[in-house]
């Protein structure tokens, strides 16, 4: 009977969960996860998650695609699209290609130059600067682009597609065709003092 019970007590142990996110990756407070690349840290927004399923022979094969934003608060935004069998692996995928392609915003005190309207297919998003203290005022997809790149104040309204991806390529449309607040004061002659305030 002893025996038996010390073979029970010198078993397996069971061990606490580990933490699987690695070290350089970590999640806020917004549900977005930071990403530690070197000296830059990212931060990244899932906006979409989508489950697909091709019919062949023996059933259905069921893949994951992602459509993720990467920015690191400071200006610099980008969206990646990846495709894969794992969930995981489709979103590694979609932050590699995000990574790839970042966009520099002109941000000041918070907010935008001036107002912008994206357009992609049948989506389009004005994008309107605003004053201290409103906060980002847009939905989804906006919301995440905005907070990935650092702009605080801003006011926006999605017309027509509803679709994630047509508008996050519309909103980027109009974040390319930003105009540059040194090239504007220089066209107009004056200093960048004078134009910024």
């Amino acid at each position: 009977m002893e025996q038996n019970e010390q073979q029970v007590q010198s078993g397996p142990q069971p061990q606490a969960p580990r933490d699987t996110r690695g070290p350089r990756e970590s999640h806020d407070r917004r549900g977005g996860r930071r990403d530690r690349d070197g000296d830059k840290e990212f931060i990244e927004k899932l906006i979409r998650l989508n489950r697909v399923a091709k019919v062949v022979k023996g059933g259905r094969r069921f893949s994951f695609s992602a459509l993720v934003v990467v920015g690191n608060g400071k200006g610099n935004v980008g969206y990646g699209f990846g495709k894969a069998n794992d969930v995981s692996e489709a979103i590694r995928k979609s932050i590699e290609k995000a990574k790839k392609a970042l966009v520099a915003i002109p941000v000041k005190r918070g907010t935008l130059p001036h107002e912008i309207i994206g357009k992609y297919k049948s989506a389009s998003v004005i994008i309107k600067p605003a004053t201290p203290g409103t906060g980002v005022i847009a939905g989804g997809a906006v919301r995440a682009i905005m907070e990935a790149g650092g702009v605080s104040d801003i006011l926006s309204k999605s017309l027509g597609s509803k679709n994630n991806m047509n508008i996050v390529k519309a909103v980027f449309n109009g974040l390319e065709n930003l105009l540059d607040a040194r090239q504007v004061a220089h066209s107009r002659g004056k200093s960048l003092k004078e134009m910024w305030g």
